[in-house]
């Protein structure tokens, strides 16, 4: 896919705003079965195993310097974020859960400023104010009538996710950006798809919990398609995107994921009420602002 046209990008970030916004759903099946750890490994070792034929010709050709960040990005970007959105859809809705997932595009900017000098305005500074405020309205309307110790607190977790998604955008666009958005893909589940495998299998009961609590192998088959495309091929579409456009623009595919993840949720009978709606176009407002820059 030519990524230099405009509609050719368009559709590539309804494509992934398809992929990831049903990650949620699919990660709340999965948890039926499997615990947050297991499912977070498994994700992670079937990528490997799909992207390795592609990745292991050149893969010891690898700079030391490009290992590093390579590694650092697979861990970044892959490890710590796909655990800590399935741990906290262990105690909240999906949709809240993808909602929260679209601040990535405000600590985007965020990291760009502080870390990579990137230049901004007062509008992108107040979009990032109008998101923060939006995420927290949305952590705290998750806590209910719940005592401020509560599980709400597990609302945080896809914040510090997209957090890492954000730094992890940075990462690419600033330190790989010579390299093809699918050896980054494969090079990087090449690094810690082996550990991930070995520690799935002889360190956890996956195999018994496929074996006897998946009844017809269902929920299987649903951490599967989370790991072949919601990792792997979404992985390495949203690479390609952010060396053929811009980090700031790859990442407003997050406009779309929570949409995605609300109608699934709603679908799954998940409460979506007045407020979350208000707080989310807050989200989004701050988004618009950020990219208008």
């Amino acid at each position: 896919m030519d990524l230099t046209k405009k509609i050719n990008q368009i559709i590539t970030l309804i494509i992934l705003g398809l992929i990831w916004g049903s990650s949620f759903i699919l990660m709340k099946k999965g948890l039926n079965s499997y615990p947050p750890i297991e499912i977070t490994l498994y994700r992670i070792f079937i990528v490997f195993i799909v992207f390795f034929p592609l990745g292991i010709r050149d893969f010891f050709k690898i700079q030391k310097k490009t290992a590093l960040i390579l590694l650092l990005s697979a861990v970044i970007g892959s490890v710590i974020p796909y655990f800590l959105f399935i741990k906290a859809q262990t105690k909240i809705d999906s949709s809240l859960n993808g909602i929260l997932n679209s601040i990535t595009p405000l600590f985007t900017l965020v990291f760009g400023i502080l870390l990579f000098k990137e230049k901004t305005n007062l509008k992108a500074i107040i979009g990032v104010i109008l998101g923060l405020i939006g995420a927290s309205g949305l952590i705290i309307l998750s806590k209910g009538d719940a005592p401020w110790t509560g599980s709400y607190l597990y609302a945080i977790l896809p914040v510090i996710g997209s957090g890492c998604y954000a730094l992890n955008i940075n990462l690419i666009k600033n330190y790989l950006k010579d390299i093809p958005a699918l050896k980054i893909t494969s090079w990087s589940f090449i690094f810690i798809g082996p550990i991930a495998g070995l520690i799935l299998f002889f360190y956890t009961d996956f195999t018994t919990h496929v074996l006897t609590k998946d009844e017809n192998y269902i929920n299987f088959l649903y951490i599967n398609i989370l790991g072949i495309l919601g990792s792997g091929f979404a992985f390495w579409l949203f690479n390609l995107l952010i060396k053929e456009t811009s980090s700031v623009f790859a990442s407003t595919v997050t406009y779309l994921i929570p949409i995605i993840a609300i109608f699934w949720g709603v679908f799954d009978g998940e409460v979506f009420n007045l407020f979350q709606g208000v707080l989310s176009l807050v989200i989004f407002g701050g988004i618009y602002l950020i990219k208008s820059k």
